[in-house]
């Protein structure tokens, strides 16, 4: 039976520390929770991480290193990360060469890439294995520097996905000296720069002097649509000095309703209800002489397809310049991406966050820009209206999905993810 130990620290860092101090660089990890986060956990403690490793368990290492490479195999990508979702291979049938050089990430670039020697040990390996030869005796094992180990583990604490953490310091890595790993501050320099590439950002909604542009919220249920609309529109109106009118097509709730017309009075905004797709074409004409509309819709569960269908010829009808889907952040990854998926034939045109401060990590954001190809527009975080909305930036979104400061240190929050306000 395997030797299984069971480590307990506060932070992630500090168990996989123990786990490596311990066991040593080869330790398998088993499962990682969180424990003590009830009231009495809290009152006595705080909150803390527990790790279960191995030094025996037969599965993969999560901290050996078998080449040169400057990083580990916790790093890159493994045998069975790769097959998880292809067809294997039958004995008699030759490993694809694609799937050793998905091990190095874009091979066109220049600079070699430090994953090459451990994708060729992948290729010798496999190679061993389809032949039922044993294993080629792996070179001496080196730790992983300190500072890579810090970064990956700061990326695991922020929700990021393992695999997208390893595919960053692999870009992060790539083509520098051995000694250049050991400046933190360079390496995250260098890790917020690659996360604000992967980010898109679709700015602010675009007004024209002289022109009405009509722009739709769609979204599930209680993601804070009318709550957003408001606070877009109290800021057109009292900061920008724009001609604002609201439509709602939310006629299912009618608080809803009677929210948004109170949003209305007090900030002395035009407001029609509609139902039909006709009476939609008539409010959207007798609203054309404003410079902005902005049109409340009711909640769509993204299963429901025949309500999408719905919503979809009421938008026909307003023919709207933008339409963001209205997401909340707390949502899994896979319940963004379905949303995305799902709301697509009402045409689309960004993504608005809200309720980042009911999120304690926003890392798997990143997992679901890469997934989609619609840019964020803007970030909520609060029910203040007209506050607590901010226009999304790459810079200020990469802080956000890795926890990091301006300067690359430490922890950051909502209001310092970007200077600018709904514009």
């Amino acid at each position: 039976m395997s030797d299984v130990r069971t480590y307990r620290a506060k932070t992630l860092r500090d168990a996989l520390r123990l786990v490596r101090d311990e066991l040593g660089p080869d330790a398998s990890v088993l499962h990682t929770k969180e424990v003590g986060g009830g009231l009495w956990g809290r009152a006595w403690g705080g909150r803390r991480v527990e790790v279960a490793a191995s030094a025996t368990a037969s599965v993969p290492s999560r901290f050996a290193e078998p080449t040169d490479s400057l990083l580990p195999p916790i790093f890159s990508a493994t045998i069975d990360d790769e097959f998880q979702d292809r067809p294997q291979a039958g004995p008699s049938e030759p490993a694809p060469d694609d799937f050793f050089d998905a091990c190095v990430e874009e091979k066109s670039e220049p600079e070699p890439s430090p994953f090459a020697d451990y994708a060729a040990q992948y290729r010798e390996d496999f190679r061993r294995m389809q032949a039922g030869e044993a294993p080629a005796e792996k070179p001496a094992e080196k730790p992983l520097p300190e500072t890579l180990f810090a970064l990956f583990t700061d990326l695991l604490e922020a929700d990021v996905d393992e695999r997208i953490a390893r595919g960053l310091l692999e870009r992060v890595t790539q083509g520098l000296e051995p000694e250049a790993t050991s400046n933190p501050h360079l390496l995250r320099q260098r890790l917020l720069s690659e996360v604000e590439r992967r980010l898109t950002a679709g700015g602010p909604i675009a007004t024209q002097p002289g022109a009405c542009r009509t722009v739709a919220l769609v979204g599930p249920t209680g993601v804070g649509k009318t709550t957003t609309i408001a606070k877009l529109a109290a800021n057109f109106r009292l900061r920008d000095k724009l001609r604002v009118g609201l439509i709602t097509v939310d006629t299912y709730r009618v608080a809803a309703v009677e929210q948004l017309r109170t949003y209305a009075d007090i900030i002395d905004l035009p407001m029609e209800v509609v139902s039909t797709p006709r009476e939609m074409r008539e409010a959207v004409e007798r609203l054309s002489h404003l410079d902005l509309v902005l049109m409340d819709t009711a909640g769509r569960s993204p299963k429901d397809a025949v309500r999408v269908q719905e919503l979809r010829a009421l938008l026909a009808e307003a023919q709207p310049d933008e339409v963001h889907l209205v997401l909340s952040v707390p949502t899994t990854p896979r319940g963004l991406s379905q949303a995305v998926e799902r709301f697509a034939p009402v045409g689309v045109t960004s993504v608005l966050l809200t309720k980042l401060d009911e999120a304690p990590c926003l890392g798997h954001l990143l997992g679901f820009a890469e997934s989609s190809d619609l840019p964020i527009s803007y970030l909520t975080d609060g029910q203040n209206v007209p506050d607590d909305i901010r226009v999304a930036e790459p810079e200020g979104l990469a802080r956000l999905v890795t926890g990091m400061s301006p300067a690359g240190e430490g922890p950051v929050g909502m209001g310092d993810a970007s200077e600018g306000r709904a514009a």
